[in-house]
């Protein structure tokens, strides 16, 4: 089984303190809806180091003093832990930096923030997607309003903030003061075109206090730090893998998926990967960046006009926009600022479009030439769980767990991927689909590894995921695959996050999440989507477990796995000729009972189930029922003795009566397979 690498891009601009540019007008106000949202949040948010921000902040306010963070000091600790900058850094206050310092300056906008000297390009990337979603911001930064400066009450400012990010599967509220790392009295990190604005200052000195240092955040994934902004669920596309410059029903269908996204509130980034092995930051004949991420600000399927129909020879175009975050450097091809196409274009006909050219980074696109010229684009979703929307409505289920180690091979829980012989020793996990086809979204997540880059042990490690369909009522953990049918498959690979979307059908599925290697341990946060509630669930134990009762009532000697694949030649049960058959397997006092199979004589169920037997004397028996609205009517039966020495492949059984009648054959027959055990962790 091969693994994939992931690139984290880390590019850096020349150094240039600030920029300018025009200045985005998003309103500062806060919904209804908002203020519920945050208000829900604020009650499970846990404190970063135990810093409680309304404590600390009345505490510098009685002492008439500024907020110093002796978790994140002003020091060369907090900057870097191999690479010191090239000059002597000051840690300046705004106040220091200008006269009117601000959070936030006429607004929030993506064209708010530029990269500094640090290669996180993809953090600048993620800051821009974010600025587009008020309600997402709002929950990065808690009660804006209350943080910033107030000139009319300059002594309730105490020089602290807080933000708030989504930590392995929980929101973390991290506290920081408003010192800055400057050189020659300049930001040389993160900061705003405006010069008297600091909320993408303040954000990132947040997030590299949560990583560590600044220089943690040197290299990354675009989609990482979106995730921890939203705790989105995060998919990574490979366009060149997918074909998806060559392949137009392929494009047409990520289009429209991206255009699904982005409408319902999600964030997207994309980048372009040097094959060659060269440099980064290389620029193309096009005037793109390689190892560089751009933020994804719109996508558009616009309907032209008859005169723009002639003109282009096409009704519609299908258009994307996308930001660098260097505020600089754009795209030179088709429909670039200056290019031919938009000399074709009146400035009505553009307003009408909804498309505006300017001078700042920011750039159209045919999603076309965009899958020619970039190579991976990292997908967020905001998947809705809420009751009340207007969009689908999703229930999510998510499990914290752990690859880890121990000698004993029922307990160890690290056996690395498919092909190792060990693979069942991983977290196992089981849930339902309920309807007879549904969409599965699964993510899979371990922890972040940033902290440990002092180090050396920054690197995510690879991962993957597994997914099995298993017999109806299993309820232990598997241990033979060979009696197992491996249904999906995740990519396997470097990333924070891995992501699958299936279509699965109706029965119970065992989810195996494992690194690529055996033997590796950390944790890691599984997150499933489904319709309807799956009951997603941690498989522990091997098998039943002995109790006192056991001793009084038996302990289980055989385990048994029976797949009924079908029943043909049924008899007619109405007009049209044909039946609703259903299959109810009975052991002891246990009774499965497959779904219903309509207007057919000749089902197929593919429908398996397990059990553990005390009398293993008394036979498992499969049953045929024909669905009725009153009353469900007796097909036939076959009796299994199940014992380990039957023969293990597919037989065909004639169905027979029951009762009285036990003997006589009825019409039809069963196709059926059986394995049995005496070793209860054999299957």
């Amino acid at each position: 089984m091969a693994a994939r690498m992931a690139t984290r891009w880390k590019s850096t601009p020349e150094f240039s303190p600030f920029y300018t540019g025009r200045k985005g007008n998003t309103s500062l106000t806060r919904s209804r809806k908002g203020l519920q949202k945050q208000k829900e949040m604020s009650s499970s948010v846990q404190l970063f180091r135990d810093q409680k921000y309304h404590e600390l902040k009345r505490q510098c306010i009685q002492q008439g003093r500024l907020f110093e963070d002796p978790e994140f000091p002003a020091s060369d600790e907090s900057l870097f832990y191999q690479r010191a900058p090239p000059k002597k850094v000051e840690w300046k206050r705004p106040k220091d930096l200008c006269e009117d310092p601000h959070l936030f300056v006429n607004g929030i906008s993506s064209h708010d923030l530029h990269q500094g000297s640090l290669g996180n390009c993809w953090f600048v990337a993620a800051c821009s997607c974010l600025a587009l979603r008020e309600p997402l911001w709002q929950q990065v930064i808690p009660d804006f309003e209350e943080q910033e400066w107030d000139s009319k009450k300059p002594e309730k400012y105490a020089g602290i903030f807080r933000f708030r990010f989504w930590c392995f599967g929980k929101w973390t509220e991290v506290v920081v003061d408003d010192l800055l790392p400057t050189i020659d009295g300049k930001l040389i990190y993160c900061h705003s075109n405006v010069k008297n604005e600091f909320w993408s200052a303040l954000l990132e000195k947040a997030y590299a206090k949560l990583a560590g240092s600044y220089e943690a955040l040197d290299g990354g994934s675009a989609a990482d730090a979106i995730v921890d902004f939203t705790g989105a669920v995060a998919e990574s596309i490979d366009l060149v893998q997918g074909k998806y410059s060559e392949i137009i029903s392929e494009q047409m269908k990520l289009f429209e998926d991206l255009l699904k996204v982005h409408k319902r509130g999600g964030l997207i980034s994309c980048f372009i990967t040097d094959s060659s092995g060269s440099a980064n930051e290389v620029e193309t004949a096009m005037g793109l960046i390689i190892g560089h991420a751009y933020s994804v600000t719109a996508v558009r399927k616009l309907h032209l006009g008859e005169r723009l129909t002639f003109s282009f020879k096409a009704e519609k175009l299908f258009m994307i926009r996308l930001r660098n975050p260097w505020g600089k450097k754009e795209w030179n091809g088709a429909w670039s600022d200056n290019s031919e196409e938009w000399k074709k274009v009146s400035n009505a006909e553009r307003k009408s479009l909804g498309l505006t050219i300017e001078n700042d980074g920011e750039f159209w696109m045919t999603f076309e030439d965009w899958c020619k010229n970039f190579t991976d684009v990292d997908i967020c979703r905001i998947v809705n769980t809420s009751y009340f929307s207007i969009h689908k409505t999703w229930e999510k289920k998510m499990m914290h767990g752990a690859w880890a180690k121990s000698s004993e091979p029922l307990l160890n829980r690290c056996g690395g991927c498919f092909d190792n012989k060990t693979f069942l020793q991983n977290p196992q996990y089981i849930f339902d689909v309920k309807k007879t086809e549904d969409k599965v979204l699964v993510s899979l997540q371990q922890e972040d590894r940033r902290r440990y880059k002092k180090e050396g042990k920054g690197e995510n490690i690879i991962i993957g995921f597994e997914i099995f369909k298993v017999e109806d009522n299993r309820s232990y953990r598997i241990h033979n695959l060979t009696v197992q049918e491996r249904v999906a498959t995740s990519p396997y690979i470097n990333t924070r996050t891995v992501f699958l979307k299936r279509i699965l059908k109706q029965g119970r599925y065992v989810l195996i999440p494992t690194t690529y290697l055996p033997g590796i341990t950390t944790k890691f946060i599984l997150r499933l989507f489904t319709d309807v509630p799956s009951k997603l669930r941690e498989l522990t134990d091997d098998k039943p477990k002995m109790t006192c009762w056991s001793l009084l009532c038996g302990y289980p000697r055989r385990i048994t796995q029976i797949k009924i694949h079908s029943a043909e030649g049924l008899q007619k049960q109405d007009r049209s000729g044909g039946a609703d058959p259903y299959v109810l397997v009975k052991c002891e006092n246990q009774k499965v009972r497959s779904p219903v199979q309509h207007d057919t004589t000749s089902a197929v169920f593919n429908t398996q189930v397990i059990f553990y037997r005390k009398n293993i004397d008394s036979p498992v028996i499969v049953q045929v029922w024909n669905s009725n609205v009153l009353c469900d009517q007796f097909l036939g039966q076959a009796l299994l003795a199940a014992s380990p020495s039957d023969p293990r492949e597919e037989q065909t059984l004639q169905l027979r009566g029951r009762g009285s009648q036990e003997a006589d054959e009825v019409p039809g027959h069963i196709t059926v397979k059986v394995f049995s055990s005496d070793d209860l962790v054999e299957l």
